[in-house]
């Protein structure tokens, strides 16, 4: 007995960890805009789902296909200081061919820009996904411990 709850314990946390994050139904992006050091959308982007209503010029919009994008427009190699520099988030009318998270440079609105597209409820904030992933397995083996600990003193 002892053995098989321990079992389908585990199998239930390794499926959990490795499960795709579930958002909702209904995906949201980041819209904003910022230039230079005006704006709220600049990085570091230190705003969540409720920060949104409070802060001007900044959204949390439905997003219907999904795919949110960030575009890093100007502040080149040879730039100086971060005047020219723009960054925009918002929600893309389609993600890359394959499907994949990714960051490049890319063409966009006849301007050489570095975008970002990614696919998951208020994904275009500074912090990627994995990172929260990866905050989540030590306190998922954690658990997982204590778990193995309170069943065998119940069962020994």
């Amino acid at each position: 007995m002892k053995a098989s709850v321990f079992i389908i314990t585990v199998i239930f946390v390794i499926i959990a960890s490795n499960a795709p994050q579930i958002d909702a139904l209904l995906r949201r992006c980041y819209q904003c805009r910022s230039r230079g050091e005006l704006g709220s959308c600049k990085d570091p982007f230190g705003f969540n789902a409720t920060d949104v209503e409070r802060e001007p010029g900044l959204a949390a919009i439905p997003c219907a296909s999904g795919w949110c994008g960030k575009v890093i427009e100007g502040g080149g190699t040879y730039a100086l200081d971060d005047y020219d520099l723009a960054i925009q988030r918002m929600c893309v009318q389609r993600g890359p061919d394959d499907n994949m998270d990714r960051c490049a440079d890319t063409i966009y609105n006849h301007k050489k820009v570095f975008m970002c597209f990614c696919q998951g409820d208020l994904c275009n904030g500074a912090t990627g996904r994995w990172i929260q992933h990866q905050q989540l397995l030590p306190m998922l083996t954690v658990a997982l411990i204590i778990l193995y600990k309170l069943y065998s003193n119940l069962y020994l």
